[in-house]
């Protein structure tokens, strides 16, 4: 690229010409594209300075550098290899089409570069040993992950295997006794024991204490026979027969 190219191209570039259609920013169903303003009353159409400026010949850019790439290469687009007939590697830039797929574009991008040609969109194409070496690690790791959230076996259906215990000890060597450390032996720790409150003694009572607080009780065995002097008592205790009230008629005859 020559530096007159370049100069064209930052002239392009210092212009920064966008037109956007008017109301772009009032209507939300209304896109920045590009549409002549055509009503009768329409600032953007009478150029209001604050409304946007209108396409007009001044804003073109040169005509040596009209349509070319920043890097200084015309763009073709290419989908087979028939497509690179009469293209100048020194004047134009190869852009691989969005409609090739994988395989084709593998064969398609190594036969441009090595006919000299820029690609504007090359990628690093992986071939089919790399992806499948990418491919196993990636499935084992599911596989794992997959074992691992499967359920426990249930108690019914496990069967406990028997354990086996090592009955064969290694005799210990002199030597190997002298080497080890003393093993400090570990004690639990000591509770300590909350002092007992001592119990109260009962109170012994004397003989006429327990005597006087306890009455005595007879039951009918126990009871002794009537004596006279009880009869006697309760004779003199006997109530004495009441007398009749006089009637009128006999208080009478007493007058």
């Amino acid at each position: 690229m020559t530096t007159e190219i370049k100069r064209l191209i930052q002239v392009r570039a210092d212009k920064g010409a966008s037109f956007k259609r008017d109301g772009y920013g009032k209507k939300r169903q209304l896109s920045d594209s590009w549409r002549k303003p055509r009503g009768q009353h329409n600032k953007q159409r009478e150029q209001k300075k604050a409304k946007g400026a209108l396409p007009k010949p001044g804003f073109g850019s040169p005509v040596a550098v009209r349509g070319m790439h920043p890097s200084g290469f015309f763009e073709v687009l290419l989908f087979t290899v028939k497509d690179l007939e009469g293209v100048d590697p020194k004047t134009h830039a190869i852009r691989i089409g969005a409609a090739v797929g994988e395989r084709s574009r593998l064969g398609l991008q190594e036969k441009v570069l090595a006919a000299g040609f820029k690609v504007l969109n090359a990628r690093t194409v992986k071939k089919r040993a790399e992806q499948e070496k990418v491919q196993k690690p990636v499935m084992a790791e599911e596989k794992k992950k997959k074992e691992e959230k499967k359920p426990a076996p249930s108690k019914a259906k496990a069967v406990a295997e028997p354990v086996k215990k090592d009955t064969k000890k290694a005799k210990k060597t002199p030597a190997a006794e002298e080497k080890k450390p003393p093993v400090e032996e570990k004690k639990p720790p000591v509770k300590e024991k909350k002092p007992v409150k001592p119990k109260k003694e009962p109170v012994e009572k004397t003989a006429g204490e327990t005597k006087e607080a306890a009455p005595l009780k007879t039951t009918k065995k126990t009871a002794k026979p009537k004596t006279e002097s009880s009869a006697v008592a309760k004779s003199e205790a006997a109530p004495k027969p009441k007398t009749k009230k006089k009637t009128e008629s006999e208080v009478k005859k007493d007058e």
